[in-house]
């Protein structure tokens, strides 16, 4: 890398945190995401994410998970990676990632170190369900949805997810994105908790936030409209 002009900082969306590199890192964004995201030996996060702007003023954005693993898409982590080439302020944002081109809207705050970011996410599609997902045995009655957002989610309705081991039940299913959601706390709205493939449980996914409306809105568990997954 030598010569090259480079610049790697961190950035969270309700506590999903990634780092975003800028500048030329080919071939080594597997091994860096597992030296720096780790918690205890290096930087500490969810994922790594490599940043290149294009000669048509798009910016392309590849990200490795904390295990190394690379993904299509991640919705806080497009937030983060908007903040950090963000150098001319506010506006739309051309992100071509490995799912497809991203608009991300950005606005300004009070706060300097701080944005408001939109994604322009999708429409989501039907999923394909882990490889291992029989062997994971959720009761029958319990509404399960696979679902496409640029990466793979499934997403289940429990009845608390606090009660849940999503830690062991996440390892099962190391192939996708886990979601556990239940109604609540407003009428509105509804909890989530995800176990991230290549990460573990995280303290947010945007994606998966979206994953899960949409599972719930088909369930019947959320109202067409405003909705809100806390």
């Amino acid at each position: 890398m030598s010569g090259a002009t480079v610049r790697l900082t961190k950035h969270h969306g309700l506590g999903n945190d990634f780092l975003v590199w800028i500048g030329g890192l080919e071939g080594r964004g597997s091994e860096l995401a597992i030296r720096w995201c780790d918690r205890h030996r290096g930087i500490g996060a969810d994922g790594l994410l490599l940043a290149n702007l294009r000669p048509d003023g798009a910016w392309r954005m590849i990200l490795f998970n904390a295990d190394g693993s690379r993904a299509g898409m991640s919705g806080n982590g497009i937030r983060c990676f908007v903040q950090a080439v963000g150098d001319s302020g506010p506006g739309t944002y051309r992100v071509v990632t490995d799912s497809g081109e991203k608009q991300v809207e950005v606005m300004p705050t009070d706060d300097p170190a701080v944005i408001m970011a939109s994604v322009a996410m999708g429409v989501p599609a039907p999923g394909m369900p882990s490889l291992s997902w029989d062997a994971v045995g959720v009761h029958p009655d319990r509404p399960v949805s696979h679902i496409d957002m640029g990466n793979p989610h499934t997403v289940v309705g429990v009845d608390d997810v606090a009660v849940v081991d999503l830690v062991h039940i996440g390892t099962q299913v190391p192939d996708v994105n886990l979601e556990i959601v239940m109604p609540g706390p407003e009428e509105h709205a509804i909890t989530m908790r995800v176990h991230e493939r290549g990460a573990g449980v995280t303290e947010a996914c945007g994606t998966g936030a979206c994953a899960s409306a949409w599972a719930a809105l088909q369930w019947g568990m959320l109202q067409a409209g405003a909705s809100e997954v806390l």
